[in-house]
């Protein structure tokens, strides 16, 4: 059963019908207890990183998504899902995520070395492809160079690299994916990403859920 986790923000529908085609059990909710006790949870998200960590922690869904994951529940972060994971996101002021991988979350007009990119058109629209930096299950039967839909004017900036499961390039490259023990984030919308984004869900629906953390 894959359960997205709803608090009032995106169109949860999509992706809930992405899953149905890919034959999951699927729900949505925002009841804390189902939350808690999921099997898998995917963690959707559009918009501002502010205005949807603020939904969460009002509907008293933050402690909830911590419990499940540190019991073990695979968790799938969509888009601005993805970005909630890390310490921070710097989108009109600094704002605390879900703290579940170290990084922040940036403009792609701030570089990482202190320069700058004005030059890049933003939001970052369109299909790019994926460059895997390791194999993963979350992968399988994706190839070297599947090619995803993409929508964003953030994206993180891991304190690890080895948490960065695949990258994009958008002026330069940036995670596309990434991954810690059995905590994913995809920064593209997989629900619009055609045949590699169904893979992609159906790899997440069927992953087998650890006993216990540890990095895959």
């Amino acid at each position: 059963m894959v359960t997205i986790i709803d608090y009032g923000i995106g169109n949860l529908r999509s992706i809930e019908k992405a899953f149905e085609r890919v034959h999951a059990e699927v729900v949505r909710t925002d009841d804390p207890q189902r939350i808690a006790s999921a099997e898998r949870l995917v963690l959707p998200g559009v918009g501002a990183f502010g205005a949807c960590i603020h939904e969460i922690r009002d509907r008293a869904l933050e402690e909830p998504i911590l419990e499940a994951v540190a019991d073990g529940t695979p968790l799938l972060g969509v888009c601005v899902g993805l970005q909630l994971l890390f310490d921070t996101g710097h989108e009109k002021g600094v704002h605390e995520g879900l703290g579940l991988l170290p990084g922040s979350v940036r403009h792609f007009h701030e570089a990482t070395n202190g320069d700058e990119m004005d030059d890049l058109v933003i939001p970052h629209m369109g299909w790019n492809a994926l460059s895997p930096t390791r194999d993963h299950p979350l992968l399988d039967g994706l190839g070297d160079e599947a090619y995803v839909y993409f929508v964003h004017s953030y994206h993180a900036v891991p304190d690890h690299p080895d948490d960065v499961l695949a990258t994009s390039t958008y002026g330069r490259p940036f995670p596309a994916i990434v991954q810690r023990d059995h905590v994913c984030g995809v920064q593209f919308h997989p629900e619009k990403s055609q045949a590699a984004g169904l893979r992609l869900l159906d790899n997440f629906a069927t992953m087998p859920r650890p006993a216990t953390p540890g990095r895959a």
